[in-house]
Parts: C-alpha cells; sequence; structure tokens
C-alpha cells in the first residue's frame, strides 16, 4: 500500500508545538501513542481509507486539535 508523503519539516514542527504546549512530555507522548493504536485498530476495518501512517496521523489530528480548538466541539 503506498502512504502518503509528508513534509518533514511540518511534522517535526507539529510535534514540537504539541510538545511545547504539553506540561509533561512523556503524559503527550503516551497520548499520542494510545491515539495512534487505535488508528491503528481502527484502520482493520477500513484498510483502504488510511495512507498515513498511524502515528503520523494521530500528531496531525493532535496538533490541530491545538491549534483549532473550534475543531474539538464544545
Amino acid at each position: 500500500m503506498k502512504r502518503l508523503s509528508i513534509d518533514t519539516t511540518q511534522m517535526m514542527r507539529r510535534t514540537e508545538d504539541l510538545i511545547k504546549a504539553a506540561s509533561n512530555r512523556y503524559r503527550i507522548t503516551v497520548q499520542v501513542a494510545n491515539r495512534a493504536q487505535r488508528r491503528r485498530f481502527e484502520e482493520f476495518d477500513n484498510i483502504d481509507e488510511s495512507r498515513m501512517k498511524p502515528v503520523l496521523r494521530a500528531i496531525v489530528e493532535m496538533s490541530d486539535e491545538l491549534t483549532q480548538p473550534e475543531i474539538i466541539g464544545e
């Protein structure tokens, strides 16, 4: 399966933003890992849906939630 190419500079910026915003580096790392693991299990049902590795997708989603809180919902 072909994966989408991801700009590594953008990914590094997103990762740094997540770490800077977190009060605990370990906790944010565990949160990213947990979300990635959930994503991986969800992908088994929709294998054609995802073209991005689960951990990268988790970083993108979490950084989007950080920069765009309106997408989380109230």
